[in-house]
């Protein structure tokens, strides 16, 4: 059953099946400095490309083997929509899926091929990386094919994101020296601000590179997050370098620092400290703070801002 692995369980996505459509080696478009892969040349199709029905054929086992799946998850030693007849593929899990939904990841770069737009917008959820919107940042993080250029690629994601009807989410890899300059970051905040995404994660190296590049600290993650406007669904994905050191918070800052930026419960255990866990108690007890739900995520928010977007509706 070498195209299936899992069942994977993920905090952001639940319990799911992958599919690799590259399960001998390595096929993909970008060359990424990060990625826990092997180098690579880069390719813009596939060479080594495994049959539908063989896919279908261990997936129907492995669903039969694990009942409690919430997704069915896409992806490759590479990427995924290289996959010559992923819209047939598609196609074929659906008709087997039952209750449960389809996921790809994918790099987004081939979204400017129009037969790939199109076969997307049939799946369940999308997660597109961005790790850079200018050309200079783009070719040395993820190095791309020759054929890509990041504008293309951009448009195309702001118009996918208009046109999906499924849940769409945005995935940002930051590297140090490379993405995490403020210059980048606002360049990505504007682009950002055009794409309709249910939610957006930010993370860092959390596995062996293929290059010498280091992740960043969660502390500087959450500095960029703040970097990013505040009603852009921006969450934290990565936990791995979470050394932050704790602080202390008044009740006003608290507000302010919701206000600003959206925490789960995860990031509230390490950026506050004790006394200040207490106090955002308090704030929750009196109505002054309350949860909202994204995507599968939970965070903590002022309540007035529940209000704000009430009255502007």
């Amino acid at each position: 059953m070498k195209t299936i692995f899992g069942p994977i369980h993920s905090r952001r996505f639940g319990v799911s099946l992958g599919i690799d459509l590259s399960p001998s080696f390595k096929q993909c478009n970008f060359d990424c400095l990060y990625c826990e892969l092997a180098p690579a040349a880069t390719v813009d199709h596939q060479d080594t490309v495994v049959s539908v029905k063989e896919i279908i054929t261990d997936l129907k086992a492995a669903l039969k083997e694990h009942r409690n799946i919430d997704e069915i998850t896409i992806t490759a030693n590479g990427e995924p929509t290289l996959y010559p007849h992923l819209d047939q593929l598609i196609d074929e899990i659906d008709k087997i899926k039952e209750e449960k939904e389809t996921l790809i990841l994918t790099n987004s770069a081939t979204l400017t091929d129009e037969a790939v737009f199109n076969t997307l917008l049939k799946l369940d959820k999308v997660k597109l990386s961005l790790d850079a919107v200018t050309p200079e940042v783009f070719k040395k993080i993820d190095r791309p094919h020759p054929s890509l250029k990041i504008n293309d690629v951009v448009s195309a994601i702001e118009r996918f994101s208009h046109a999906y009807r499924g849940k769409l989410f945005i995935e940002i890899l930051f590297v140090r020296g490379l993405n995490d300059t403020k210059e980048e970051i606002a360049a990505l905040n504007d682009v950002l601000k055009k794409i309709k995404a249910l939610r957006i994660d930010i993370g860092t190296i959390d596995r062996p590179p293929a290059y010498p590049v280091e992740g960043i600290s969660y502390g500087e993650l959450h500095s960029i997050a703040t970097q990013f406007d505040a009603d852009l669904p921006i969450n934290i994905a990565s936990r791995q370098h979470a050394e932050f050191v704790q602080s202390a918070y008044t009740e006003e800052e608290i507000i302010n620092t919701l206000d600003k930026r959206p925490l789960t419960q995860e990031d509230i255990e390490i950026l506050f400290d004790a006394t200040t866990q207490k106090a955002l108690q308090e704030l929750i007890d009196a109505k002054k703070v309350i949860k909202i739900e994204r995507a599968k995520l939970e965070f903590y928010i002022p309540a007035e801002n529940v209000q704000r977007k009430r009255k502007k509706s």
